[in-house]
């Protein structure tokens, strides 16, 4: 059953599409009970990312960055406050109106790939479609167009160990794409990657901005953080700093 939103909540995703604003949380928190204690992972965080914003969020280790990526990632829920992606109240949606949500208006791009190894590249990319319900004729067009924007698309027949590092995250980075997402969140992208390869990945991050995606990477290295041209500084839960680098 979908969740009614108040006239207001509709209202707030109204304007917000209209600005352009893909992204909007306001005052959220995320709080774990551990025993007595209550561990305040987020805490009142607003970030406000525009439609073709290219931004990092870092930290160190325990500074939220990875609770923020969950949250806005719609992989968790909020203990409180508001969050808003395209123009939808996400926060209060309940797990099958997330999955959706999940599924066609963020592209995931993990630091191990989490590529299916039996499939092929192809097939790998497929998937976001096929939960879709997408048309077989209509998903291998889409697919293959998603592995040509990453320059793979002679590779489309092979399976993952058959490819390189780099040539698993450009498919990685096929599949985010395949359902035209309103973001690409990128957690960690070139963990797994050799230096030089990273900076290949990150080169082609920066294409994808040029033709209008939204892109957040998530990442704890600052030589990362300054491909981006917004870098979101969090510390102790809390954005610390907010700065446009480019």
């Amino acid at each position: 059953m979908a969740t009614a939103l108040t006239a207001e909540a509709k209202n707030t995703g109204q304007q917000l599409k209209d600005q352009g604003i893909v992204i909007r949380t306001f005052d959220i928190w995320k709080t774990y009970t551990m025993g007595d204690e209550k561990i305040h992972a987020v805490s009142g965080v607003d970030v406000e990312i525009h439609k073709g914003e290219y931004v990092a969020i870092m930290g160190p280790s325990g500074s939220g960055k990875s609770t923020l990526m969950n949250l806005i990632g719609c992989l968790d829920s909020p203990t409180k406050g508001d969050y808003y992606i395209a123009g939808r109240l996400v926060s209060r949606l309940n797990d099958d109106e997330l999955a959706e949500i999940r599924n066609m208006e963020i592209g995931f791009i993990f630091q191990t790939f989490n590529l299916l190894p039996r499939l092929t590249a192809l097939q790998n990319v497929e998937l976001p479609m096929i939960y879709c319900g997408v048309a077989p004729n209509a998903r291998i067009k889409a697919s293959q167009n998603a592995l040509r924007m990453v320059d793979l698309v002679d590779r489309m027949y092979h399976k993952p160990n058959e490819l390189s590092g780099g040539q698993r995250q450009r498919v990685a980075i096929a599949r985010a794409l395949v359902n035209d997402p309103s973001i690409l969140l990128a957690d960690e992208p070139t963990g797994n990657l050799d230096s030089a390869t990273g900076t290949e990945i990150m080169a082609l991050f920066e294409e994808l901005h040029q033709r209008g995606n939204t892109i957040i990477v998530v990442t704890h290295e600052m030589e990362i953080a300054l491909h981006a041209h917004r870098v979101i500084h969090m510390r102790d839960g809390k954005v610390e700093k907010d700065e446009k680098v480019k």
